[in-house]
């Protein structure tokens, strides 16, 4: 945790000039190579989070300190009983995260004319996603709003799909925001060609042989663990693979089930 409070420091009195980049950049560099452990995950969520790629892990750095310096604040000003509420939480950690992509060039510019030039036509947009796709290519990409009460689980949400289901693991390559001024986080995830949904029943299976349980008395598509919870979790996020012919989950909502964020 030295390192991570000297990176919280040095955004603090420099913001995101070049040595505090430099900091965050080697950091990430040390979790990837394995050589330094990120607090929030434990080791089987590490390969989730390396695979998710230095954007994210930069960005979870950013929203980790964002929470923190709201609190410290709070705590100066006297009101230790009452924590920062999840939409100041929230409003903090998308402020700094757009500061620190746009210094780290990672922050997209009119994305979605950019990511239809280099990958391909817009093929489905949902409440979470926009998707596009260019027929040949092994990847989508999508630009995925949070539908979380923070930006950070929005992140940490990344990290547990790709512990979860390494076979559609997201990869983040940039941050965007849209017409109607949502952040976006820009990811790539394989192309899985549907045979068909799965089946209730499959999903059950699929889940259960994970660790999880139902939560809604074998009626509903939300499961939980003693670590996590899975929701969302109904026929069309989850497909039987042309391939491989096995249950494969595309996007769902998953969070830690008791973790402050």
């Amino acid at each position: 945790m030295d390192r991570l409070h000297a990176i919280f420091d040095a955004i603090a009195h420099n913001g995101f000039e070049d040595t505090t980049l430099q900091l965050i950049a080697n950091y990430i560099n040390d979790i990837q190579n394995g050589t330094e452990n990120f607090y929030r995950f434990n080791l089987a969520e590490h390969a989730g989070l390396c695979t998710a790629g230095a954007p994210l892990i930069g960005a979870s750095i950013v929203a980790s300190y964002a929470r923190r310096s709201l609190t410290a604040s709070g705590h100066a000003a006297g009101s230790q009983e009452q924590s920062p509420a999840n939409w100041q939480i929230d409003e903090r950690q998308e402020q700094l995260l757009e500061m620190w992509a746009k210094a780290a060039n990672l922050w997209v510019e009119d994305s979605e004319q950019t990511l239809i030039e280099t990958f391909g036509p817009r093929i489905a947009q949902g409440a979470e996603a926009k998707v596009y796709y260019r027929e040949g290519d092994t990847s989508v990409v999508k630009e995925r709003t949070s539908i979380y009460s923070t930006t950070q689980k929005a992140l940490d949400a990344i990290v547990l799909h790709n512990t979860l289901f390494p076979e559609t693991a997201m990869s983040v390559i940039g941050f965007t925001r849209d017409s109607d001024s949502l952040l976006r986080i820009v990811l790539t995830q394989p192309y899985i060609r549907c045979q068909r949904l799965a089946t209730k029943q499959e999903i059950d299976e699929m889940v259960e042989a994970k660790g999880f349980r139902d939560n809604w008395n074998g009626e509903g598509v939300n499961y939980i663990s003693d670590r996590l919870a899975l929701e969302d979790m109904h026929p069309a996020n989850v497909f039987i693979d042309e391939q491989t012919s096995k249950p494969t989950c595309i996007d769902c909502i998953v969070k830690f089930v008791n973790k402050k964020q």
